[in-house]
């Protein structure tokens, strides 16, 4: 049979596709109350809008939106004094599925200099969520047009409807939806004010129900920052977050072009533990709540942040509920992470005793944001602070750079900075340290181990060691060999007693170092060591848990080491010499521990 070329439209049939639209247009059914009570905000602000372009010259009256319950007759009401409709504009924007009458009105009126941004239905398809929840929706509708009357429309979710006259009398239109047998839910009042509280407690038109208002019309955000105080913005965060600490300050984000955003963004109290737990940012359009899952428009270590972000310019997809990537989510992204950046520069340079103050409670935000972001880590690095052992003054980077003495600088001219991640566990080690002029930095944060190696990568001839992770002789190589007075036959024996005593676990290596050193010095690979804390903080990549092993050093140099071949009871001094290294990296515990007491009990007795 041969095929003939043709071309043609495909073709959709309402009665296939309205039970889809009302089945899953949206993922969850409260969301129909968030669509038409802003859909009639939107009728309310097109009357504003008409009235202040001289195109609406009636009174304007009482603009409240009230929403009602009647339990007996099963209906829920969502009545405006907003712009109302025509019969024409029924058929138009009501019976044709996806024509968006926000859309219409913007095209419509923007040469009168209309705003977009007060407008928030795009889609045209919010009203048809109200037929998740009910069998019937009617409408009571009139016109500001003079001499229109009033309309009334009637459906019962099928694509039959009927449309005729309305005896209503004034200027806008009731949403009245009878409800379902499986949403007595809706019929409840806790359960109607958690919906309008949720997504419309800042909504710019009074919202009264029960005869209370429920929403604040100029959220902090949408004012000028020239006029609010401290007060006004701690306030505010009681308000998001009930049972949080007072942030530690705060931006106020206002911008017009090239997209318009405005928010509030406050950097809360972070705790220094590896969850690195993420409260919530909300998402607004138009003052409507979308959602708290922000992470297409906000860099995920801003997600540590706290408060609101508006736009109108967000894309959004059909149901307004999830984020669509385009050129303005990477437009946005970007400035909001240059504004933070901008935020804690200022401080760092216009009050550093403050920001130095501060720094404890947001070092791991700061940390974070360098690993995630490329540009942020090129402006943070000059607001980034280190802080030594048993010292309170903090260094940026180039300061401690600076600071640091030549002496840390190995055989390779490589820069060496020591740092200890639990100082007070690994004392023994940084005492040794200072003893040879080395400073040591305190980096004990869930994350610096990832922040160690991305300095390393970023900034020039570099090197960061943990200060227990080898003798100090490898640790700042100088090219420097200690001595020995040991033979080989005593070396190999003294190799193979200390295997015996240490166990598996452990590699022994008996090689001179430095005479202050310890007699014997456990240490564990600095890469293995240091993988392994970050597949412990979320960030092994692929290496993943890699295993533990330590390395026994075992110092030819020190007189004890040297005189313990010939000693007649070697195994107990080189068991108890393993114990002191044990110790000295905490890892001593449970009979181990309570052994080696009693053998130091033991020999001081013995004096």
């Amino acid at each position: 049979m041969e095929i003939t070329q043709e071309k043609g439209s495909i073709s959709i049939h309402t009665e296939n596709i309205f039970p889809i639209i009302k089945r899953f247009l949206y993922s969850d059914h409260e969301i129909f109350l968030r669509e038409l009570v802003s859909n009639a905000v939107d009728a309310t602000q097109k009357i504003k809008q008409l009235a202040s372009a001289g195109q609406y010259n009636g009174e304007l009256g009482d603009l409240t939106i009230r929403i009602s319950i009647d339990k007996d007759a099963r209906t829920l009401t969502v009545s405006d004094r907003g712009l109302g409709m025509t019969a024409d504009e029924i058929k138009k924007y009501i019976n044709q599925i996806a024509f968006s009458g926000a859309m219409d009105f913007v095209e419509k009126f923007k040469e009168q200099g209309m705003e977009r941004q007060a407008i928030i239905g795009q889609f045209g398809l919010g009203f048809y969520s109200a037929f998740m929840v009910a069998d019937r929706v009617d409408l009571h509708t009139k016109s500001y047009q003079e001499g229109t009357p009033a309309a009334f429309w009637t459906c019962d979710g099928s694509t039959e409807f009927e449309l005729g006259p309305d005896d209503r009398t004034e200027r806008g239109t009731d949403v009245v939806l009878h409800l379902s047998a499986d949403a007595d839910e809706f019929l409840e009042d806790y359960r109607i004010r958690h919906i309008l509280e949720k997504y419309g407690r800042f909504l710019p038109v009074p919202i009264e129900f029960e005869g209370r208002q429920i929403n604040e019309t100029q959220p902090l955000w949408t004012r000028n920052p020239a006029e609010l105080t401290d007060e006004d913005y701690l306030t505010f965060y009681k308000t998001l977050y009930p049972f949080a600490e007072d942030p530690l300050f705060w931006i106020h984000l206002n911008v017009d072009y090239p997209f318009h955003l405005t928010g509030i963004l406050y950097f809360p109290k972070l705790k220094n533990d590896v969850q690195l737990q993420k409260d919530k940012i909300q998402l607004y359009s138009r003052q409507v709540f979308i959602t708290d899952e922000v992470k297409d428009i906000v860099p995920d270590f801003l997600m540590l942040l706290q408060g609101v972000i508006d736009s109108p310019d967000i894309p959004l997809n059909v149901s307004r509920s999830f984020l669509q990537a385009d050129a303005n989510v990477r437009k946005i992204n970007g400035y909001i992470t240059r504004k933070v950046a901008d935020k804690l520069f200022d401080l760092f340079k216009n009050d550093r005793a403050v920001y130095e103050g501060k720094f404890r409670d947001i070092g791991l935000f700061i940390k974070y944001g360098m690993l995630s972001d490329d540009k942020f880590y090129e402006k943070a690095k000059d607001f980034v602070l280190l802080q030594s052992v048993g010292n309170d003054h903090f260094y940026t980077l180039a300061e401690y750079r600076e600071q640091t003495s030549p002496a840390q600088e190995d055989k390779n001219g490589q820069l060496v900075w020591l740092y200890a991640s639990e100082p007070a566990r690994q004392d023994a080690y940084v005492q040794a340290a200072r003893g040879r002029g080395y400073d040591v930095l305190t980096l004990d944060s869930p994350i610096d181990p990832h922040f160690v190696g991305l300095l390393e990568q970023k900034e020039e001839k570099l090197s960061l060691r943990r200060v227990d992770s080898a003798p100090m002789d490898e640790l700042i190589d100088k090219g420097i060999t200690a001595e020995s007075i040991l033979n080989e036959a005593d070396t190999a024996a003294l190799k193979t007693l200390f295997e015996e005593v240490a166990g598996k676990a452990y590699t022994v290596e008996v090689k001179p170092l430095s005479s202050d050193e310890l007699p014997v010095v456990l240490t564990q690979n600095e890469f293995m060591r240091r993988m392994n804390d970050m597949s412990r903080s979320g960030g092994g990549g692929m290496f993943g848990q890699m295993p533990v092993v330590y390395q026994l050093q075992v110092n030819a140099s020190h007189p004890l080491i040297q005189a313990l071949p010939q000693a007649e009871n070697r195994q107990a001094t080189a068991r108890q010499l393993f114990d002191l290294a044990l110790l000295s990296q905490g890892q001593l515990t449970g009979a181990s521990l309570t052994g080696f007491i009693r053998q130091t009990l033991e020999t001081l007795s013995s004096r």
